[in-house]
């Protein structure tokens, strides 16, 4: 592991808690003591979630390099856009959203929270991740040109710096849960599970793709070899790429069926794009015996929960639970 120390800016409240999950693991085929969940839906700030641990570190970077404005990229109901709006916010910065489509009608669950947050959002049409990115930039060199200073956070925080906020998640897993034997993690820009395998090691953390990008297992590496002393390759890695689906953020049976399980077994509130992925893949990979009873797994809450009032699948399913349909 590196010996640097970049520059770091405090964001959110630490270590978060592990809780037992006795009923879930029964239910999926565990023992009742096998089975924890690591609760990074309460970092604090803005709602929580997975990216106050990435943002600690490049907003950090940010502020050391004078910036002013904070810059980044995401879908319209990003987690990661939210929380940067609220790490912008905290720090008495400007925040400037750059989305895909164009302004809706809906202005339900995280984007709501931008416009309360004071962000600006800037929609950049139809196009790809690539474009995305490079609109990002150009919005970025209008800002210089007024006569601010912004920075460009990564798409989801992701980078091998941000990624650092989860050597620290790391640390505290080996700590809280001695005997630690898998840690379920969803994988959207790749950096949580970066942090993870790099403090933990690839055979103890699996992801679960969720779409977000491709390439994911190269991205995960990039990002996860600054952090170790050994270059990792995509075969070491531990990543189902089985609950996808139709596309990111498509409403799948699997995920409706692991949003009430979590529910009705442990209160457990999931997203539908991010968590209830990672919790259908934690249940398939007990069913195919990739996680066995008489291990120590923890379940990774990487947060989202305002995503699911954004939702439209999601709500509507729910709403059939309520009418008993």
């Amino acid at each position: 592991m590196t010996t640097l120390s970049p520059p770091h800016v405090g964001l959110g409240t630490f270590p978060t808690p592990v809780e037992p999950l006795p009923r879930l693991a029964t239910a999926i085929g565990l023992q009742p003591d096998d089975l924890w969940i690591k609760r990074d839906d309460l970092t604090g700030l803005g709602g929580g979630g997975n990216k106050i641990r990435k943002l600690e570190w490049t907003v950090g970077a940010a502020l050391a390099e004078g910036a002013d404005t904070l810059v980044t990229t995401g879908a319209a109901q990003s987690n990661h856009a939210r929380l940067t709006a609220a790490a912008a916010a905290r720090l008495g910065l400007e925040c400037v959203l750059v989305f895909p489509g164009s302004p809706g009608t809906s202005h339900s669950g995280n984007l709501v929270l931008d416009g309360l947050l004071g962000a600006r959002v800037v929609w950049a049409g139809d196009v790809d991740a690539a474009t995305l990115a490079e609109e990002a930039a150009v919005v970025a060199e209008q800002l210089r040109r007024t006569g601010k200073r912004p920075a460009l956070i990564p798409f989801g925080g992701s980078s091998a710096l941000g990624a650092r906020g989860y050597l620290q998640c790391a640390e505290e897993l080996e700590a809280q849960i001695p005997g630690l034997r898998h840690t379920v993690v969803a994988v959207g820009s790749g950096g949580t599970m970066a942090g993870l395998v790099a403090g933990l090691g690839a055979d103890r953390v699996l992801g679960v793709d969720t779409g977000a990008r491709t390439g994911i297992a190269d991205a995960v590496c990039a990002f996860a070899t600054p952090l170790t002393s050994a270059k990792l390759t995509a075969d070491v890695l531990r990543i189902c790429h089985d609950h996808i689906g139709e596309g990111y953020g498509v409403f799948t049976d699997e995920v409706a069926s692991a949003l009430s399980l979590a529910a009705r077994t442990e209160g457990l509130i999931l997203d539908p794009v991010y968590t209830g992925r990672a919790m259908a893949g934690l249940v398939s990979a007990v069913r195919n015996e990739n996680l066995s009873p008489g291990e120590k797994t923890v379940f990774l809450h990487t947060g989202g929960l305002p995503g699911l009032f954004g939702h439209r699948d999601a709500v509507s399913f729910a709403e059939e639970r309520v009418s008993g349909q």
